[in-house]
Formats: C-alpha cells, sequence, structure tokens
C-alpha cells in the first residue's frame, strides 16, 4: 500500500525555501514576544502572514527556551528579564546604571539562546553541518 502526498505538502517545502531567518537571538525573540503578545490579546497568529516569512512559529523558539530551562542553561532570573525586555520591544542599555544587571542577563541569555536557534535555522549562520571559525585558546601554564 502506498501512501499518498497531501495536496498540500509541496507548496509547505516550497515555502520553507524562501523563509528568512532571524539575523540574532535578540531579533527572534522580539518576534516571538510581539507574536505572544498579540496571540495574548486576541488575534489569530496564521503562518505567512507577517511582513516576512519565516522558518518557524514563536512556539518554535519557546521550546528552544523551554529546553534549555530544563537543561539548567537558564534560569527563571533569565525568563523574567527576557520577557520583561522582550515585551517593551527593546534590549536594556548597558550604558544606563539602572539596566546594566538586566544587560548582564540579557546578554547571557541571548548567548545561550542563540546556539539551539542556529541548529534549527531560526537563526542565520554557520550550524552543525557548516564550517566556523577557530580560535586558539591562551594555554593557562606550561611546564
Amino acid at each position: 500500500m502506498t501512501a499518498a502526498l497531501r495536496s498540500n505538502a509541496t507548496t509547505v517545502l516550497a515555502s520553507l525555501a524562501k523563509a528568512e531567518p532571524f539575523r540574532s537571538a535578540d531579533e527572534a525573540w522580539f518576534w516571538t514576544m510581539a507574536a505572544l503578545t498579540a496571540r495574548r490579546d486576541g488575534a489569530r497568529v496564521v503562518a505567512g502572514a507577517g511582513r516576512a516569512l519565516r522558518p518557524c512559529d514563536p512556539d518554535d523558539v519557546v521550546k528552544c527556551l523551554d529546553r534549555l530551562y530544563r537543561q539548567r542553561r537558564i534560569d527563571l532570573v533569565h525568563a523574567r528579564i527576557m520577557r520583561l525586555w522582550g515585551e517593551r520591544g527593546m534590549a536594556p542599555d548597558p550604558a544606563c546604571l539602572a539596566e546594566r544587571n538586566d544587560w548582564r542577563i540579557w546578554s547571557e541569555a541571548m548567548q545561550r539562546l542563540e546556539w539551539p536557534l542556529r541548529i534549527k535555522g531560526i537563526v542565520a549562520g554557520p550550524s552543525l553541518g557548516e564550517t566556523a571559525e577557530v580560535v586558539p585558546l591562551p594555554r593557562r601554564w606550561e611546564g
């Protein structure tokens, strides 16, 4: 017995090839928070209805964050800062003394979120199959 393909399967695969990945984890997070806020306010989030076709749903970014939390790579403090500044639609400013600690936590969270998003193709850049720059580390002790 042969399995029949759905008629819309080819359109989904063709549209994924045209999807535009985000430039950074920050950009992906702001997009996710805007979509989640709109959903909370009653809007229906529909794939392909935005200005740019994205390679994911907002839930995909949240799943990456959830996985990092379960692996204890991100704490509730990170999630709180990400939600707070994500709702504001801007990153904390390290030059502002009142926002400096939030910026440190924000940067830590974005650095940890970036790699899982790259692997999934949500953020542009080298992933597992591509080459990346190797940085030599200084030796600690020679003797």
